[in-house]
């Protein structure tokens, strides 16, 4: 469980939740609970599902992910006055090259990737190794909502609530060796059901490989996200079960993950592969680092359009320093980005 004090890159729900759904869902509280001391209630009691958002489309969520909504600890541990980026934004903006190259391409071809039955393989330097069932996998795990920022790469953000789990609960239960100094991620390998691995992008060989050094994955803010916007992670999205670390650029949070690997050695990204001088190991939000094609020091964030750009300052670690910067502390941030 997460608990801190609140810092400058927290909110409370209400900063963030559209003020006309906010006073709605009061009213249908107060007059379908009357006489009951709704106030006493925790805040997040009375929100277990997607109605909590707008313009969530419905999904289809598995049994144990159904069976766990409930109990979720909705905690809006993030951004000061920055809104959530709507649903459709969020779902139909993505970067998912295994579906397609195109921004709109993992949601239109998505729907071929089957997340049931799904497995997670556990491996490497960890006293408990086993190739998990995903409803097994998530037995020892509550869920808890995390509202982060979402800078890519690429200049464009978002403001999106996950749900999903500490990485630093996951490597208690499969207890690293002494040995173990990185976790590698690993997505599915399934040119069948991925239209993108059997086109003619031949740069990354996949699967796509990303990874963590081990300190970072313990920070409390880096997820295993099973989730979002109140129901399951859709699959232009990562589904069944993806990586969110928010001080990175979003290419770091490898999606539909079959494989964690704990390994002595750091691990070779799949990114890194194609251009390390472009895409380095730790990819941290950098404003003073720019891409050697494009300035980072500003972003873009969605919903945008031509005339209503919505651009604003980068931020350090992507607003989270307070958190992480002690994990870099005397390293060179231009030499090891």
């Amino acid at each position: 469980m997460l608990i801190k004090l609140p810092s400058a890159s927290d909110s409370k729900e209400s900063d963030v939740t559209p003020e006309s759904i906010y006073l709605s869902r009061r009213t249908l509280l107060a007059s379908s609970l009357a006489g009951l001391a709704v106030t006493a209630m925790p805040r997040w009691a009375g929100a277990a599902d997607a109605s909590r958002y707008a313009d969530v489309e419905p999904g289809k969520a598995p049994g144990w992910f159904a069976e766990k909504l409930p109990a979720t600890k909705w905690q809006a541990v993030n951004v000061q006055d920055e809104a959530i980026t709507p649903f459709k934004d969020a779902t139909h903006y993505n970067n998912f090259y295994e579906f397609g190259t195109d921004k709109g391409d993992p949601a239109k071809n998505a729907g071929s990737l089957q997340t049931e039955p799904w497995s997670v393989v556990i491996d490497g330097e960890v006293a408990k190794p086993g190739r998990y069932a995903l409803e097994d996998f998530m037995k020892p795990y509550q869920l808890e909502e995390r509202i982060y920022r979402l800078r890519c790469v690429e200049a464009w953000s978002m403001v999106i609530p996950w749900i999903g789990f500490p990485i630093s609960a996951l490597l208690k239960q499969v207890e690293p060796t002494s040995k173990a100094k990185y976790i590698r991620f690993e997505t599915l390998e399934d040119a069948k059901s991925m239209p993108g691995q059997r086109s003619d992008f031949a740069l990354i060989d996949w699967p796509y490989v990303e990874g963590l050094r081990l300190d970072e994955a313990m920070n409390p803010l880096a997820i295993l996200a099973v989730g979002m916007y109140g129901r399951e992670l859709p699959n232009q999205n990562g589904a069944p079960l993806r990586l969110v670390v928010p001080w990175k650029y979003g290419f770091k949070s490898v999606k539909s993950i079959v494989r964690i690997s704990l390994v002595s050695e750091q691990p070779k990204t799949t990114w890194q592969s194609i251009a390390a001088n472009e895409y380095g190991f730790y990819a941290n939000v950098n404003p003073t680092v720019d891409h050697p094609r494009w300035t980072q020091a500003r972003e873009r964030r969605l919903p945008s359009g031509l005339f209503s750009p919505n651009l604003r300052d980068t931020k350090m670690f992507n607003g989270y320093e307070e958190e992480v910067g002690s994990l870099y502390a005397g390293m060179d941030l231009r030499k090891d980005y």
